[in-house]
């Protein structure tokens, strides 16, 4: 008889722990992440007419409401870094078209990269990324900068470790991704959601192209017919860039790890060419040039009349043309003229 009492005083004491726990639970519940599925719809990009076809790579990962969430946040994320200090955002500027304004892109501790930073417009209709096309896909390209000694100076697991625990972060994987897994390849996926919402096309140009009540000045109008002229041979389609590797005779950086479009291929002809870049927003992405050679577009103009350096795989369109691009002040004042209403002051926030 006694041993019963025991045992159902152990068992009531055993009950009044396990309810303690369950309310002890119960009363953290709201720091739990609940698993219920969340609604997460597909976000459709404005793609503007006329523009080249998307990235294939955009149908695999097609941009959602918290992958995008999840993305921008990343995005502005500084534990990318080693030291906490760098996120793409730093190096990235809104106002400056997604682009920093420095000759060559400054990282981690102050350390200076090899070439300028690129604005990120209107990505999910490129072919190729980084200056010399080394990513053909926006999901890959995240971890370049990550990695690099003067960029970010760190690893995508160091990343997953420093935010590994955060509430915000669990909540966001699981409304984009369906559970809390932290992986290298959702951390890149997100990023480039976010990335291939950022499309600019809705500049001065634009509107006078869908007839929206804008007209060219007379110096703009000059403008547009000198660049077709002079210039759209290599910044053609609406992207204003043909996405192709040139070397366009521009001086050389001194850096020996630099090679252009040669340090992917490997193939001599490929020395010191690049990517054509995009001249949507050229006004704000100043200085110019792989590693910001030129501070202003008049530099470059400039450069391109007075010629430009002798290479054996020079751009055809140069060594037909003396290695020169022959212009008149008056033209280079007018096409300049022209860059500029390619500016959209909706896009950079201004």
């Amino acid at each position: 008889m006694a041993a019963l009492f025991s045992n159902l005083s152990d068992m009531k004491t055993a009950s009044i722990i396990l309810s303690i726990v369950l309310l002890l639970l119960s009363c953290s519940q709201e720091h739990i992440i609940q698993s219920t599925p969340h609604d997460n719809p597909e976000i459709q990009l404005d793609i503007p007419s006329d523009f080249p076809a998307l990235n294939p790579a955009v149908s695999r990962n097609k941009p959602t409401k918290y992958g995008v969430e999840l993305g921008e946040k990343f995005f502005h994320e500084k534990k990318f870094s080693g030291n906490n200090t760098i996120s793409c955002a730093s190096c990235h500027n809104q106002s400056s078209a997604f682009a920093d304004n420095h000759a060559q892109a400054i990282g981690i501790y102050g350390r200076v990269g090899l070439r300028n930073t690129p604005p990120i417009q209107n990505l999910a209709f490129m072919k190729f990324y980084n200056w010399d096309g080394n990513k053909l896909t926006l999901e890959s390209q995240p971890l370049v900068p990550i990695i690099t000694h003067e960029e970010m100076n760190s690893s995508i697991l160091e990343v997953i470790e420093k935010i590994k625990n955060d509430y915000d972060y669990r909540d966001l994987f699981r409304k984009a991704f369906g559970d809390e897994g932290i992986t290298p390849d959702r951390i890149y996926r997100s990023i480039a959601q976010y990335e291939y919402t950022l499309i600019s096309a809705n500049s001065k140009y634009d509107k006078v192209k869908r007839n929206e009540g804008e007209t060219f000045t007379e110096s703009e109008a000059r403008g547009y017919q000198a660049f077709k002229i002079k210039c759209a041979s290599c910044h053609s389609t609406e992207l204003f860039t043909d996405q192709s590797f040139r070397n366009v005779g521009f001086p050389l950086n001194p850096s020996p790890e630099e090679a252009g479009r040669g340090r992917v291929t490997w193939i001599p002809a490929d020395y010191m060419r690049f990517r054509v870049p995009s001249l949507r927003n050229a006004e704000y992405t100043a200085p110019y040039g792989s590693f910001g050679q030129f501070p202003t577009l008049k530099a470059v103009l400039d450069y391109f009349d007075n010629g430009v350096l002798e290479a054996d795989n020079l751009d055809p369109i140069l060594k037909a043309n003396g290695n020169r691009i022959p212009l008149s002040e008056q033209e280079k004042e007018d096409i300049i003229a022209f860059i500029k209403t390619l500016s959209d002051r909706t896009f950079v926030g201004k």
